[in-house]
């Protein structure tokens, strides 16, 4: 089956272009011209990646990232004519998946959508029947559930897979760019707030569900999931 894409741009002549050329290269394409068909069309067509430009009608690109993050982990990758570090963090902290800047050249984004997805691919496959447990704590990749003290937990999916890597590598220290290319999974160029913030709304969820394990900061260097004597 072909890899489907769906592209979100209120731009005519883009919206064409990358249509031609990514049927050309044997992607099965979808457009919308708004944020809220851009949903609508994510959610009767259950493609294999976006790629959401910011700017749009109707509901701009983070609403969209938000509402496609609420039901699917499926790869985003957003469209800006910025080049806003702010746009990127905001971007990354809604769980988009990597950015491109207008304007672009198409064979950048055609290499950008390929690396996306082979590590899309790639983590799928790895290890998803691997429930990690802790005391009251079950972390699911393959679910992509949380579970505290038994009960589930509403939880965005790049929180999940940053705990997920951090309780699976347990009593390591990972400085935030590491954890910027493990979990986010590119060279990340700008400001590393972002993981601060996911660490600090993870410690919001776990805060007093068990005294054996803690997320950790090992300040001067990063963080880590501690098991506790």
């Amino acid at each position: 089956m072909s890899t489907k894409i769906l592209i979100v741009d209120d731009d005519p002549n883009i919206c064409e272009l990358l249509r031609l050329y990514f049927e050309n290269e044997g992607y099965e394409v979808k457009t919308a011209s708004d944020g809220a068909e851009g949903v609508s069309y994510f959610k009767m067509y259950e493609p294999d990646l976006v790629l959401l430009d910011i700017m749009l009608p109707k509901k701009d690109g983070w609403q969209v990232c938000r509402e496609i993050r609420e039901i699917s982990s499926k790869p985003v990758i957003m469209v800006t004519a910025k080049g806003d570090v702010f746009d990127k963090v905001l971007g990354l902290e809604l769980g988009a998946d990597d950015f491109i800047v207008k304007p672009f050249d198409m064979k950048e984004v055609s290499a950008r959508i390929k690396a996306v997805l082979r590590r899309y691919s790639a983590h799928d496959n790895q290890m998803e029947d691997e429930v990690i447990k802790f005391e009251n704590i079950e972390i699911s990749l393959q679910k992509y559930e949380l579970k505290l003290r038994g009960k589930p937990v509403d939880i965005p999916p790049k929180e999940l897979e940053l705990l997920y890597f951090l309780a699976s590598n347990f009593n390591r220290v990972f400085t935030r760019d590491q954890l910027l290319d493990k979990v986010w999974g590119f060279d990340y160029l700008g400001d590393s707030r972002t993981v601060d913030v996911h660490v600090k709304r993870l410690r919001e969820k776990l805060e007093g569900v068990s005294d054996k394990w803690t997320l950790k900061t090992v300040w001067g260097v990063g963080y880590k999931f501690e098991l506790l004597q």
